[in-house]
């Protein structure tokens, strides 16, 4: 096949183009606006292959777009190209309605004449295969439900809106034009190549700086853990083995308070970094507790028992074992990090400056 992935070069986008690359022998486009998260560092390893291609487009751009499809001519397109950083959509909401629904219904609508082009055989085959999270579903309020894809939508932020608003664009366009979708809702990511304002890199570098570990509240905030690669392998085993109108939840099974996360970094810290910035006796001792954020949602939790039985999917890593391997990578891997914080992996492109550092800087 050939896939075209847009915002593949964010976190989650660039573990599913190198795990397309690196085991299958699919063909990838990546469609990528490049703002500030989108870091093609995180692609070096699969850029000079042949079955790679880049493409700088913005999905809210119709005409690129439809010279992308027009060119490259996918078989599938996995769409995870959204802004997702809730605080972000808190202080500005613009971008997040214009890239996650207004982006979404652009690429919907080339998607759709794209297809009706195609010869019947291809048409048969094609797949629109849109990413989303679970925040789309608001909080669970009690200890032992899970959300499934049964779950009426209550989003609590403009972030979860913008992408339920774009969830509901996607299951629309197949039952009003019947383009074959499929919509996937996913946990909390963490692993490799994670950008520094998230909870988990932001945990590993502010420690390693000696910086305070700010957390929102009392910490108690409960989150489904999910290791990208796990995430990575579920969405091509989706777009390949799917069935079209149909949606799946991918979780971790790793469900696990904030302060619990930031306690974890601290004790791998402590065994695998010891020697500590000056004045730090224990990484414990960097935490703080910092006002909560506007509608914080309370706890999150996915049940994949869907994907599990229909698709022979199951996360291999367990927080214990993926944890372990995302501070080892951040501690062997500072150059792609260190790049990303003063902000030359940008270059000219973004004129992009460090705001990462302020230790304010909190995550959901």
């Amino acid at each position: 096949m050939k896939i075209l992935v847009t915002g593949g070069a964010g976190f989650i986008g660039s573990a599913v183009i190198r795990y397309i690359i690196n085991h299958t022998s699919d063909e990838v486009v990546n469609v990528d606006k490049l703002t500030y998260a989108g870091n093609l560092e995180s692609l070096a390893e699969v850029d000079s292959n042949p079955r790679y291609l880049f493409e700088r487009v913005d999905i809210c751009d119709k005409k690129e777009l439809e010279r992308v499809f027009n060119t490259h001519k996918p078989d599938a397109v996995m769409h995870l190209a959204a802004e997702s950083h809730v605080d972000r959509s808190i202080d500005g909401p613009t971008a997040f309605i214009e890239t996650n629904i207004i982006g979404t219904y652009n690429l919907l609508e080339v998607t759709r004449a794209y297809w009706l082009s195609l010869q019947d055989e291809n048409k048969k085959s094609f797949r629109f295969h849109h990413i989303s999270t679970d925040e789309v579903y608001g909080d669970l309020k009690g200890t032992e439900d899970l959300f499934t894809e049964s779950t009426a939508y209550a989003p609590s932020s403009p972030y979860s809106a913008s992408k339920a608003s774009s969830d509901h664009l996607v299951r629309a366009w197949h039952r009003t034009y019947g383009l074959p979708t499929i919509v996937t809702n996913c946990s909390n990511n963490y692993g490799l190549y994670h950008f520094p304002e998230k909870l988990i890199p932001l945990m590993i570098l502010n420690a390693l700086d000696g910086k305070h570990l700010p957390i929102y509240g009392d910490g108690m905030q409960i989150r489904d853990w999910l290791f990208v690669e796990d995430h990575a392998r579920a969405l091509y085993k989706v777009v390949t083995k799917g069935k079209v109108g149909e949606t799946y939840n991918i979780g971790g099974h790793n469900e696990k308070t904030n302060i619990d996360v930031v306690k974890a970094i601290c004790s791998l810290l402590e065994e695998l970094s010891p020697n500590k910035p000056q004045g730090v006796a224990n990484y414990k001792d960097l935490i703080s507790f910092v006002t909560d954020r506007p509608g914080h949602d309370a706890r999150y939790a996915i049940d994949s028992t869907k994907i599990e039985r229909e698709l022979g999917w199951k996360p291999e890593e367990t927080f214990e074992s993926g944890i372990r391997k995302t501070v080892l990578w951040y501690l062997n891997n500072r150059h792609w990090w260190t790049r990303v914080l003063d902000g030359s992996y940008a270059g000219e492109r973004l004129g992009c400056v460090n705001e990462l550092a302020s230790e304010d800087k909190v995550i959901k």
